[in-house]
């Protein structure tokens, strides 16, 4: 896997505490950042996945079994 080195501006506390997090693991802060991002991209790509198949689904309707006529109104569910 090609790797590319990257420049982050993080707040010095919250550079200390994933440090520790990293040591606690046993893990480099590297490899807890791009597990952290992985995981992202992961459910961001699942989740426009699933929104596309689903709009799909919306897109070819559902069958009522009304053979597309509707021979009630309104009304007739009120009475």
């Amino acid at each position: 896997m090609n790797k590319q080195n990257v420049t982050l501006a993080l707040p010095k506390d919250l550079l200390r505490r994933a440090r520790m997090v990293a040591v606690e693991e046993n893990s480099s802060l590297s490899r807890l950042l791009a597990d952290a991002l992985r995981d992202i991209v992961k459910q961001h790509e699942s989740y426009r996945d699933a929104r596309h198949i689903h709009l799909a689904i919306l897109d070819q309707g559902f069958d009522m079994g009304l053979n597309g006529e509707i021979d009630w109104s309104r009304d007739d569910l009120y009475d």
